[in-house]
């Protein structure tokens, strides 16, 4: 269950982080409550997920689905480049995810 209660929060992890980068300094309220509520959730799961798993492993798994994803949807909707390189970079960074999960 703190697996995939990590999972969830990495997700909620780029959800907030969209949220931030589309409120205009949190100026804009409907991505300030996005990301408001996000926040809070993704780091009440973090911190559900710490109990059972190491603190280094949740965290570096979190950031990796977070990271992975936000780059991913910047990407996606042309607000930042892609590249063959950056592709390939974050692929890594999904193998390593899975790394550690397979060695927990």
């Amino acid at each position: 269950m703190s697996w995939l209660v990590l999972v969830v929060s990495g997700v909620l992890e780029a959800v907030w982080a969209t949220a931030l980068g589309r409120s205009d300094g949190l100026t804009r309220l409907a991505p300030t409550i996005v990301f408001a509520i996000s926040i809070v959730l993704s780091m009440g799961g973090l911190a559900y997920a710490m109990r059972e798993l190491p603190v280094g492993t949740s965290y570096t798994v979190w950031v990796g689905i977070g990271a992975t994803l936000t780059v991913t949807v910047a990407m996606i909707t042309g607000q930042e480049p892609a590249s063959v390189v950056k592709v390939l970079l974050i692929a890594g960074i999904v193998g390593c995810v899975i790394g550690l999960k397979l060695l927990h």
